[in-house]
Parts: C-alpha cells; structure tokens; sequence
C-alpha cells in the first residue's frame, strides 16, 4: 500500500468507496433509514472535489485501487476517513490518520459509532455526543479531539 495526494480523477471512486463502506461497514451500528440518509449515492461531484483541493486529502492504494481517503482541513479538523469495505482491519485508517494529523496540535473530529473505538485507540478524547438531524433522521456521533 502506498498513499498519496488526492486529484480531482479521484473524487468519483471515493464517492463511490464513501458509499459502499457506510452501507456495509456501519450496517452494524445503524439502522438502514440512517444509512440511507448519511450516504445517499447522489453526492455533488463539484462540492466534494472543491473540499477535497481546499482540504490536505490523502488517497491509499493498494494493488491499483483506492482502499482508503481521508482529508483534513487547515484548523484541524478532520472530516472525512473511509477505508474501503473490503481491506477494514489492514492498517490503512492509521496510516491515513498519520499523514492526515501531522502538524497539527489540536485536531477534532465528529467520529461515527462504528470509528470511535478507532479514534480512542488513537488517543482521540470523547467530548461529548451528539445527534446530527438529517431528513428528518436523526444520527448518533462523537465530538472527539486529540
């Protein structure tokens, strides 16, 4: 595996990563309503490229396929970490994390369910839970910092 920065050719196959992993991988921690409203399959293309350039985006590859992403922007916070439903448990999430984090001293994260026990592993703090409405659906997460 070997990780490297993120251009705009990517955006399409981590939408699609995005997707397949929140309805697979966080199956366990939500229910299908959730999943529905957190990963719709109709991301706007535009938006997420134009974050993913204004944000550091790092991209895993292993084998000529993108198996992980994750961004953070310049206040540290890191928004976005997506391992690929198929290479969960590789090491890929902590080598994202090591690009991603360094520099900063403060970093916060709204960590999933499913990726807080991945975040407090990391030394991450719990600050507090929260419910995050959308359509009407209400989601469980983590406000986490290190």
């Amino acid at each position: 595996m070997f990780i490297r920065k993120y251009i705009s050719s990517d955006c399409e196959q981590l939408a699609e990563l995005f997707y397949q992993t929140v309805h697979t991988v966080n199956a366990k921690d939500y229910s299908q309503k959730q999943l529905d409203v957190w990963a719709t399959g109709n991301v706007d293309l535009c938006v997420w490229n134009k974050s993913f350039l204004e944000h550091n985006t790092f991209v895993a590859i292993e084998d000529n396929t993108i198996v992980g992403f994750g961004d953070i922007d310049n206040t540290g916070y890191l928004d976005r970490l997506f391992v690929h439903k198929d290479y969960q448990r590789q090491g890929i999430a902590s080598a994202l994390c090591n690009k991603l984090e360094n520099g900063f001293v403060k970093i916060t994260t709204h960590a999933s369910i499913t990726a807080k026990p991945f975040f407090l592993h990391r030394g991450y703090k719990l600050v507090k839970e929260q419910q995050v409405m959308r359509n009407g659906i209400s989601l469980t997460n983590y406000v986490m910092e290190k």
